[in-house]
């Protein structure tokens, strides 16, 4: 893996999807795959309770910066959310390890950030 220049130190990861996509996937500080839901909007999270314990957002703190892209953005309980083109992102509780994207796809409305 490489770490994105000009981040801190907890930069977003990018992982290869392989030679035949030229895209990368971005991942969390803990190297696994982020996600977007289709059904957020207006950089609004929609998934909570059991949607939340499938697929917990990925949180950060305010003052933080992930570089060009990222935003925060807050859920209803006042914590706050990292967002990618304004699109909230979250891990899958389905990825056992980093660089796992078993989440692509799933309903038809989840699918992995791409940078």
């Amino acid at each position: 893996m490489k770490i994105r220049s000009g981040c801190m130190a907890a930069a977003i990861a990018l992982l290869s999807l392989g030679a035949a996509q030229a895209q990368t996937a971005a991942t969390g500080d803990t190297g696994m795959t982020l996600y977007t839901f289709d059904e957020d909007t207006g950089g609004t999270s929609t998934c909570y309770d059991q949607c939340a314990e499938n697929w917990p957002p990925y949180l950060g703190q305010s003052g933080e910066e992930k570089g060009e892209g990222w935003t925060l953005v807050e859920r209803t309980d006042g914590t706050m959310q990292w967002a990618y083109d304004g699109m909230p992102t979250y891990y899958y509780a389905g990825d056992a390890n980093a660089g796992d994207t078993t989440g692509d796809g799933k309903g038809g409305v989840w699918h992995v950030v791409t940078e």
